[in-house]
């Protein structure tokens, strides 16, 4: 466990702060008439109690007076202790003065001036304590905290809406304190036998759903689960570890937690863990054209890609997930090299030809070429066009490099991936060597959420266009989940062989308690305030609660279109970091957590945009 160590003070604001209120001039006379009568004390004390001008500049003051009496012994003259004497009179009178203007100018004050004061001395504090450079011990650069607008929100005003937030908070209380229970400390539960669970995506780092929750714990205000959680952050996440790890999976639940929790709170703790992952995660990179590996042994610094992955190949929405958290990353710790990291992966993407416009899914790090010419906006691509758009919007719209791109590919996947079914719903195929497979994944669902809220940023022409898609797909994926048993969505569904939305194969009936058609309604929801994306998203609160609700927490389904379910006794650290958090948010209002503020990455962890440099202060978010 690492040795905890000291970094600079950051001015957090409170919590919960009460509303800023002004002195009474009665209230100012009470508080003036208590400090004279304390003076007034003081001064009796020096006047009447013998060598009392010792004591108190002894006690008080530390006087170079005192010390010099005290080292010189009581061989000195009565005349130069009587000079030191009223020297430290004199001193005493004019600190007294001093204090009294002080204090009466203070009351003068707004509460909210004070309290600016108090902020500004200790940041001053702070820098004084820094090394030289502007840097802590731990070679973090000094940031004044700034939370961002809307980390937490009010109750809805509507009374139904209220009951079902309410509902949802409660469904993440039965999750956190079922994990809680069973499984503290472990990656993630299995609430059936009630045990922890970890899968090889983490290696032996340990603590996946603590790190993933933390976000949803603090933006449903639950402080004393969320402070709970920051202790065993402090205490125990390790990530000295000699094991391999998924950089992907460790970079959006572990680095993106830990950067949202710090964003939330203003917790060094979190800003310190963050970074410190970010740094073991460089070694990935390491290769002839810095496309990082999928796979990185944290202790020895060596990477290798999934051996099923064509011929070696890295994997396009792995190491095009990256971008939002290395650019905080380098944000937080003034090391260009995260931003710099990431900023040539682009560069090597836009020196090869691109089949139709679009982006195969495998890269060779080695060679710099595609691997298998397969294209699929749900697994194994989905986050990294998720990334160009939120990359853009992040950076407060000045990434056009990242906009082009979105915006080019999304027009390569409305023309040859973006089909119509017979009866008219619209989904997204795959694309497989110029052939398409009609088959819609689970993952791909959160394509709708992604055209809304870029479609503002499209040329006008094409806006409400985009919004059309966006409820399109949203529609259908929303068929997927009426369509079956248990009305939970499959893995995957298809639209051929005379079937529309409904899974067809065993192996894609299951259900993981994944979000990405809820993510979809709480965007949705937001553009457009249609009612309909609440009933929706309300209907799936019911079907989590009568199908994957039991004693032990929450559990996947293994076929949606069963008349019962069968638990497969996982409870997946993503649905309290996501699947909870955007069903809180679609009954929320819009200014908890707002999109003009806020950037989710793709686990759901809030980042805030980066706002352009108008005040000279680098380091400062928001």
């Amino acid at each position: 466990m690492p040795v905890t160590t000291l970094l600079p003070f950051t001015a957090t604001p409170n919590r919960k702060s009460a509303s800023p209120t002004s002195f009474r001039l009665t209230e100012k006379f009470i508080l003036l008439l208590v400090f004279s009568a304390f003076i007034t004390l003081c001064f009796g004390a020096i006047f009447f109690l013998p060598d009392s001008s010792k004591l108190l500049s002894g006690v008080f003051f530390h006087s170079s007076a005192v010390e010099t009496n005290t080292r010189t012994g009581p061989d000195s003259s009565d005349s130069g202790s009587a000079v030191n004497d009223e020297r430290v009179l004199a001193k005493i009178r004019k600190d007294h003065e001093k204090a009294l203007l002080e204090a009466k100018d203070t009351l003068q004050k707004r509460p909210d001036e004070i309290k600016q004061d108090i902020i500004d001395e200790k940041a001053k504090v702070a820098k004084e304590n820094l090394v030289p450079g502007g840097k802590d011990v731990n070679n973090l650069p000094f940031i004044e905290f700034h939370r961002p607008p809307g980390t937490t929100g009010r109750e809805p005003l509507d009374p139904e809406t209220r009951t079902r937030r309410a509902r949802v908070k409660e469904m993440m209380k039965h999750a956190w304190g079922s994990y809680r229970r069973y499984a503290w400390g472990s990656n993630e539960l299995r609430p059936i036998s009630k045990q922890g669970h970890s899968s090889n995506l983490f290696g032996s780092i340990n603590g996946a759903t603590i790190v993933d929750a933390l976000d949803s714990l603090y933006i449903m205000e639950m402080f004393d689960e969320f402070d709970e959680a920051t202790n065993w952050v402090e205490k125990n996440l390790d990530f000295n570890v000699n094991a391999e790890v998924s950089v992907f999976e460790v970079n959006i639940r572990f680095v993106g937690g830990l950067l949202s929790a710090y964003y939330l709170s203003g917790k060094e703790v979190f800003r310190r863990k963050a970074v410190e992952l970010g740094e073991k995660l460089l070694p990935a990179f390491k290769t002839p054209t810095g496309i990082p590996w999928a796979l990185l042994n944290l202790k020895s610094g060596i990477g290798r890609n999934w051996p099923w992955a064509s011929g070696g190949s890295s994997i396009l929405a792995e190491y095009g997930t990256l971008h939002l958290e290395f650019m905080h990353l380098s944000k937080l710790s003034g090391n260009p090299e995260f931003a710099q990291k990431v900023m040539n992966i682009r560069k090597v993407l836009n020196r090869l030809d691109k089949p139709q416009g679009l982006y195969p899914n495998y890269l060779n790090p080695n060679s710099g070429q595609w691997g298998q010419h397969h294209v699929s906006v749900g697994g194994l691509g989905d986050s990294f066009y998720e990334y160009l758009l939120k990359a853009w919007l992040m950076s407060d719209k000045t990434d056009e490099e990242g906009k082009k791109m979105y915006y080019d590919a999304l027009q390569a996947i409305e023309t040859n991936l973006m089909r119509k079914s017979s009866s008219g719903l619209t989904y997204i195929a795959e694309w497989k060597g110029g052939l398409l497979e009609h088959k819609m994944g689970h993952l791909t669902c959160f394509a709708g959420g992604m055209i809304a809220l870029g479609a503002d940023g499209a040329p006008s022409d094409k806006t409400g266009h985009q919004m059309e898609q966006a409820a399109e797909i949203a529609r259908t994926c929303h068929e997927s989940y009426a369509r079956t048993g248990l009305k939970l969505g499959p893995e995957a569904f298809r639209f051929d062989g005379g079937v529309e939305a409904i899974a067809t194969r065993q192996n894609e009936k299951y259900f993981i308690l994944r979000p990405e058609v809820i993510e979809t309604y709480m965007y949705m929801w937001r553009f457009t305030h249609d009612p309909k994306y609440r009933e929706w998203g309300w209907e799936a609160v019911q079907a989590l609660e009568q199908h994957c609700k039991v004693e032990g927490g929450y559990s996947g389904v293994r076929d949606v279109y069963a008349s019962t379910p069968n638990h497969d006794d996982v409870q997946q650290s993503f649905y309290l970091a996501e699947t909870l958090k955007y069903l809180y948010l679609l009954f929320s209002d819009d200014d908890h957590l707002p999109f003009e503020h806020w950037v989710f990455n793709t686990e759901a962890h809030p980042l805030p945009v980066i706002r352009k440099d108008k005040t000279d202060r680098p380091n400062e978010v928001e």
